[in-house]
């Protein structure tokens, strides 16, 4: 098969426009979402958006609260491993990660993503969680949002369930967090790094904490 290609034009994709009212119609049907702080999501200009992860579905969900907005989104390289996959998650802003390693392919292209103007999904946890609550993240959504002076908005997903159909969601958009405030700097140490993608997952587990509205 081949490979993903990184060299690629970063733009938003035709298909995603054509298949955002189809794929919220059938997301309503199975999931009963709410989204809450909408308003914090910038109208315009390059950002990440760090959230917890849960379900294979997150980017949708996330996606759809964005309106007229499109989210690129990394997603384990296994996933892209099979032809037809491959071409629906790319015609969709995916692009493959190699988990666990030093990815530069992949980290370079997502830095691009934020440079050019669009808006990063990436869940800070590496991996999905199986109690559905926020883990430990690891460094890279701070790796990246360092080279490419990033702001991050940080979104809980948030289940009293656990994901069955008809789960209620709460997808709760929080404050951005502005690159400045970050505490990265070009000489950053790799404990700076790391207390950085640690304050975006306390700001997604404050998030998370508030449960569903009343």
């Amino acid at each position: 098969m081949k490979g993903f290609d990184y060299s690629v034009e970063i733009k938003d994709s035709k298909t995603y426009e054509k298949l955002r009212p189809i794929g919220g119609s059938v997301i309503n049907k199975l999931y009963k979402i709410e989204y809450v702080g909408v308003e914090n999501i910038p109208s315009d200009g390059g950002f990440i958006i760090a959230s917890n992860h849960m379900h294979a579905l997150d980017p949708v969900f996330i996606g759809l609260g964005l309106k007229d907005r499109q989210l690129h989104f990394m997603g384990k390289k296994e996933l892209f491993e099979n032809p037809i996959a491959k071409s629906f998650l790319t015609k969709l802003n995916g692009f493959p990660i190699v988990r666990g390693g030093a990815d530069s392919q992949a980290l370079d292209y997502a830095i691009r993503v934020v440079k050019e103007g669009h808006i990063l999904g990436i869940f800070p946890e590496g991996t999905r969680s199986k109690d559905y609550k926020p883990a430990r993240a690891k460094s890279g959504v701070a790796l990246i949002a360092k080279e490419a002076k990033a702001d991050i908005l940080p979104v809980s997903i948030y289940t009293s369930d656990d994901m069955k159909k008809h789960t209620k969601l709460t997808i709760r958009f929080g404050e951005v967090m502005p690159y400045e405030s970050l505490g990265l700097g070009e000489d950053a140490s790799k404990e700076q790094v790391r207390n950085c993608a640690h304050a975006v997952m306390d700001e997604i587990k404050k998030l998370w904490g508030m449960g569903h509205c009343e």
